[in-house]
């Protein structure tokens, strides 16, 4: 039993308004979907061609280990989060993943990659470990971050 969520839209928000300067800046640009593959990990879906997505640097493991991590994401304009329990979206079912299983520490206790189709058999047995608290998917091509897994209780 697991909860994919996708992440909180609010701390995106401000660079909607910001100029193409101003994103520079903060090392972020706005960029225009060509609709192959520019997943948001706010909806958890692709953009559509034509579609304003802002492409930022995300911090998505935030601990005090040496796993501390952080990389470029893609947020549609006009996202809304989505949250999907016990069921895997469709953009992590069609990519090849790299799982990383964590515990309370942050510190990695394993890692697999493998078809976006067979995700919810490694959830299953990562969550197996009782030191595994939470998972992170990432597109294993790029590397990029592309969603964390939790344990729902049930």
């Amino acid at each position: 039993m697991f909860t994919i969520a996708g992440l909180d839209p609010a701390p995106f928000q401000h660079y909607i308004a910001m100029s193409d300067g101003e994103l520079a800046a903060l090392h972020a640009r706005r960029v225009i979907s060509d609709g192959d593959g520019q997943p948001c990990r706010v909806s958890l879906v692709d953009a559509a061609a034509g579609e304003e997505l802002l492409l930022v640097h995300y911090m998505h493991h935030a601990v005090d280990t040496p796993y501390r991590a952080s990389g470029p994401i893609y947020v549609r304009r006009a996202a809304t989060r989505s949250v999907f329990v016990d069921e895997v979206p469709l953009l992590l079912r069609t990519r090849v993943l790299s799982l990383r299983a964590y515990d309370a520490a942050g510190f990695m206790r394993e890692a697999a990659v493998m078809p976006g189709a067979e995700l919810e058999m490694h959830v299953a047995r990562m969550f197996a470990d009782a030191k595994t608290v939470y998972l992170h998917a990432h597109y294993a091509q790029p590397g990029c971050f592309a969603a964390r897994i939790d344990r729902r209780e049930r």
